[in-house]
């Protein structure tokens, strides 16, 4: 299974995780680009470490919503929000080729990707702008059990899917991430310690409200904002170079 982790998040003076402690202990750097957070210089020093470490990049767009960290939904039509995604995968990639690295896959941000697991129309709106990039370029989306249904979805468009699950994060009982707006969304350290070790052990996670979801998951997220999980990333680390 490989790791990932949502980077490059600063922005001007104002700064956002611990991406050099982070970079070393992940195969998958999905790194903002410039919509919800990473200014140029950011972008281009978040790339340099990426290659330092051998880390496979991705995209990592958003609304355009600096201000909410973009975390609010906006309501796009299909043709800005495949024409903004495009925008922002395009500048991310151009300024990859000049550190010798392509980026790989696209994985959405905050508002944004949690629509795109909601609503049926901004899913689509979503992969048909990744599928017509101007070469290919894998999707990732949240593993759920709808996941042979968005596999479905993905081949109309010969667009190949990566499934993540979420080291840190508390699941709902449908599957979705739990909301950020309410309590014990995010996970403390042992918490999250006990979650890894489960998706590892059994390919399931425990819902807030108890239920053991069954996910098929390629790669696992730790996210960069968690000061809890940037300091358990060796630990994850070493969980999964065990298989548990």
């Amino acid at each position: 299974m490989l790791l990932n982790c949502d980077l490059g998040e600063s922005y001007g003076s104002w700064r956002m995780g611990l991406d050099d402690a982070v970079m070393p202990h992940i195969d998958q750097a999905n790194i903002a680009c410039g919509f919800h957070a990473g200014d140029p210089l950011t972008i281009d020093r978040t790339l340099a470490l990426a290659a330092r470490h051998g880390v496979s990049v991705g995209a990592h767009p958003a609304y355009p919503d600096l201000v909410g960290f973009g975390r609010r939904s906006m309501a796009l039509s299909e043709d800005e929000l495949a024409s903004s995604l495009r925008y922002q995968i395009a500048a991310l990639d151009g300024m990859a080729a000049c550190h010798g690295l392509q980026i790989t896959y696209v994985k959405p941000h905050g508002a944004l990707y949690n629509d795109m697991m909601a609503d049926d129309a901004v899913r689509t709106a979503v992969m048909r702008s990744v599928a017509g990039y101007h070469r290919p370029l894998a999707l990732m989306l949240q593993a759920t059990p709808e996941a042979d249904s968005h596999r479905e979805e993905a081949r109309k468009y010969a667009l190949t899917l990566l499934f993540e699950a979420f080291a840190d994060r508390c699941y709902a009982d449908d599957g979705r991430l739990r909301s950020r707006r309410l309590p014990d969304a995010v996970h403390a350290r042992e918490r999250m310690l006990d979650q890894v070790r489960q998706i590892l052990e059994h390919s399931t996670v425990t819902t807030h409200g108890g239920k053991s979801l069954a996910l098929a998951i390629d790669s696992l997220c730790v996210h960069g904002d968690n000061p809890d999980g940037v300091n358990a990333i060796q630990e994850i680390r070493q969980l999964i170079a065990g298989g548990a």
